[in-house]
């Protein structure tokens, strides 16, 4: 299964604060259903920082591709990493 991910040519400018936030304009927060506590995967790529809201789309689009893979380790190191946040 492909999902789609809709591309706009309008460029949105945002502002870091000093804690590292930034405000997602209201127009794309509903594009791409990006409701209050949504998490969001931070991918470097050779443009920059890719966003990834992690909805159910997303994690249905990673199925199988963790095979053969610690994926239960990482999984139980990660959720003892944010615990220590």
């Amino acid at each position: 299964m492909t999902i789609l991910m809709r591309v706009s040519n309008v460029s949105n400018v945002v502002t870091f604060t000093t804690k590292g936030q930034v405000v997602i304009p209201s127009k794309v927060r509903r594009e791409f259903e990006i409701k209050v506590g949504t998490r969001a995967a931070v991918i470097l790529t050779p443009d920059g920082i890719l966003l990834k809201p992690v909805t159910r789309e997303y994690i249905h689009s990673l199925r199988g591709s963790l095979k053969n893979k610690k994926v239960w380790g990482a999984f139980q190191e990660d959720r003892r990493w944010e615990r220590e946040r």
